[in-house]
């Protein structure tokens, strides 16, 4: 069995940063790509940043130059830091990982964690 724990979320004032940090436990035999979602009321979730083994990245067009994403593949640890953040990025944060395990690869969730943006 495969658990995502995610943590790092909280309130902030515009303009200020938060670091989301995501630890994958587990039979694990591999971690292909690693990325944040989210999802703010009446919205669809939608990609914030991911990064696939080599450490290519991929970012949503509202969170560049703004979010980092990085990954420690020893730790199984996905982290997002978040700069200067807006009103607009309050959302629940997910992470997702494309777990290979023992004959199969699957898609992992964490159980999300708040990002409140005050103005």
């Amino acid at each position: 069995q495969v658990q995502l724990v995610a943590s790092g979320g909280g309130l902030v004032q515009a303009g200020g940063s938060l670091r989301l940090s995501c630890a994958a436990s587990g039979r694990i035999f591999s971690i292909n790509t690693m990325g944040w979602y989210r999802q703010a009321p009446g919205k669809q979730r939608e990609l914030v940043a991911a990064i696939i083994s080599g450490g290519s990245t991929n970012y949503a067009d509202s969170v560049k130059g703004r979010f980092t994403i990085s990954r420690d593949n020893a730790k199984r640890t996905v982290i997002l830091q978040m700069n200067s953040l807006k009103p607009e990025d309050t959302a629940v944060y997910y992470c997702q990982m494309r777990v290979v395990t023992t004959g199969q690869i699957s898609d992992y969730w964490g159980q999300g964690t708040q990002v409140t943006v005050s103005s």
